[in-house]
């Protein structure tokens, strides 16, 4: 039997993050309304988090064997480090590998592009194997 070249639970991963950060972006335009920048970032950035630890408990890793609290605290260990990821690759993309390399376009915007890229991967990784770990005797997807 041939295998998709992408799994599914990866695209199911995708489209979670995808919704949480949009989720993120659009409701900092709404919060902005009533509150100043930065409060409004932090708050769409926890609205964020919970939609996306949300959506991949029920749709993505729905055989969790974990325990609630352990699978929350893992999930913020490794969204923190997600975040450190982005701005350690965005800083070396924007700071050293385009100047040396000649590329004087969007240098940052292109580098954060590659910056949030990265830890999806890793996040991925750890998400399924720390936050959402599954109990030893469920079955194998």
């Amino acid at each position: 039997m041939n295998r998709p070249a992408v799994p599914r639970q990866f695209l199911l991963f995708l489209i979670a993050g995808g919704t949480a950060a949009a989720i993120n972006f659009g409701s900092r335009i709404l919060f902005s309304q009533y509150m100043h920048y930065v409060p409004a970032i932090v708050l769409a950035y926890c609205l964020g988090m919970i939609t996306a630890f949300t959506l991949n408990k029920l749709f993505v890793f729905e055989h969790a064997g974990n325990r609630l609290h352990h699978q929350i605290l893992w999930f913020v260990l490794i969204n923190l480090a997600a975040v450190v990821q982005t701005i350690l690759i965005s800083l070396l993309f924007a700071r050293y590998v385009f100047p040396w390399s000649g590329i004087d376009f969007h240098n940052e915007t292109l580098a954060h592009g590659i910056g949030v890229a990265v830890p999806v991967v890793t996040s991925y990784v750890g998400h399924k194997y720390l936050s959402f770990a599954k109990a030893k005797d469920s079955p194998v997807r």
